[in-house]
């Protein structure tokens, strides 16, 4: 009889070794393509840069815009990054002086290397940043409401043009509140110098008066003199301009003098819900602002975006017109990445010109001429609470005229280097006595 029992040959070699040989060939194969992957794809951190006042007398207001921003960039990273990369930010302290400012965006730009800066609020700040991410070629987001008067071609203008704020509230005082008397105060540096430029051309359109134009000096509590020049000229309405600290000492003043709300209301320029959670409301309420975005706005969008603030932050925590440009800036350029495949500064930068947003605020659009962005405008009156209680809207985006029509272009640069040359040389007043303003009809 035969041998049933195995043999030696099928001991050596058993069925299951093709499959074994398979799977070590599929090990190698994907070994390589490891390798090859790592070798091909960067998987390093994106870097970017936060540049912002955390000190100082604009760390009032510049301090909630890094937490809208590491916000974003910590949404972006929880759903895998972008490109396959993780997002990595390097937060620096402008310190609420322009030249700090320009230092750090020199430090951020040349020795962490970074793919773009976020940064700013004051325009002397970003006056002072623009050389810097000029000569480099490099890309800022600015997600201020501004002045206008500029264009670079290395900034992305995230905030308000002037007709998407300041323009919009003087016309609706004309119309709503029926002011005619005008009182212009700001703080003594480029922006509120160069939006009662704005104004006052507006007004001598509107037939209406300046009664008066006063500065408190930048940083400084001392209002009293401003104060005073208002009680005297009785005023319809105050525009004001007056930022940081500045703006709730010259508030509590203003109340202390018996200017309040029902007979001559204030429309700031600079005062949102940020600040109102941190300074006395009392002052404030029954005052307007002029913004393109509040809190308060019904949308399932802006919903969501302060339910996401507010867990990140606290409860206690509101969101803002800032806040709000802040975050935007930050997924509009994410966008940008995205679509350009690459973080290289100068594809992204030309790809932003072209990006839109469902914000909290409502649609919103980079403008690709100007590179401003299209944003809806709102005015609202100051509750109690601090929130606003919105009184008029544009409903829908409007498109950014960052050189107002009442001058030309060459004009309205040759005013902005005027106030430069005046100055020293710089974009802040230091020696306010000798560049009194009078009062008087533009």
């Amino acid at each position: 009889m035969p041998d049933s029992s195995p043999s030696s040959d099928s001991l050596a070699h058993p069925r299951g070794v093709p499959w074994l040989r398979l799977l070590a060939v599929a090990a190698v194969v994907a070994a390589g393509w490891a390798v090859l992957d790592r070798a091909l794809v960067d998987r390093r951190p994106i870097v970017v840069g936060l540049l912002h006042s955390q000190t100082g007398p604009m760390a009032i207001s510049e301090k909630s815009m890094i937490d809208a921003e590491v916000l974003a960039l910590e949404q972006i990273n929880a759903a895998g990054g972008i490109l396959g990369r993780p997002v990595r930010w390097v937060i620096a302290d402008g310190a609420s002086d322009p030249q700090t400012f320009a230092r750090q965006a020199e430090k951020l730009i040349r020795e962490d290397g970074v793919a773009v800066v976020f940064g700013c609020w004051t325009s002397a700040s970003r006056k002072s940043v623009l050389p810097i991410v000029e000569a480099a070629d490099h890309l800022l987001v600015y997600p201020m409401a501004y002045e206008g008067l500029e264009q670079s071609p290395n900034v992305i203008y995230t905030g308000a043009a002037p007709n998407q704020q300041i323009t919009p509230a003087v016309q609706w005082c004309h119309n709503t509140l029926q002011a005619r008397r005008f009182f212009l105060v700001g703080s003594d540096y480029i922006w509120p110098h160069c939006v009662n430029a704005i104004i006052s051309d507006q007004l001598a359109g509107l037939g209406d008066e300046r009664v008066g134009e006063a500065y408190v000096a930048y940083g400084s509590s001392d209002v009293d003199e401003a104060v005073r020049e208002i009680v005297a000229s009785k005023p319809d309405v105050v525009l004001s301009s007056v930022v940081g600290d500045s703006a709730v000492a010259f508030a509590r003043k203003l109340r202390a003098a018996g200017v309040l709300p029902d007979r001559t209301p204030v429309i700031s320029f600079a005062v949102a819900e940020d600040e109102l959670r941190i300074a006395g409301r009392e002052d404030f309420a029954g005052h307007y602002a002029a913004w393109n975005y509040f809190q308060t706005i019904d949308r399932p969008e802006n919903q969501a975006f302060v339910r996401n603030f507010k867990a990140r932050y606290g409860s206690d925590r509101t969101t803002s017109d800032v806040i709000a440009a802040a975050y935007d800036s930050v997924l509009l350029w994410a966008q940008a990445v995205r679509e350009s495949g690459t973080a290289e500064v100068h594809q992204v930068r030309n790809a932003m010109r072209f990006q839109s947003l469902d914000a909290p605020e409502g649609i919103i659009s980079i403008d690709p001429t100007t590179q401003h962005t299209w944003r809806p405008v709102s005015i609202g009156r100051i509750r109690p609470d601090g929130q606003f209680e919105i009184v008029w809207s544009s409903r829908t985006a409007v498109r950014p005229v960052p050189f107002p029509l009442s001058r030309s272009r060459e004009a309205w640069e040759e005013f902005v280097a005027g106030l430069q040359r005046r100055w020293g040389g710089a974009w802040i007043n230091t020696s306010p006595r000798a560049d009194r303003v009078p009062a008087a009809t533009p």
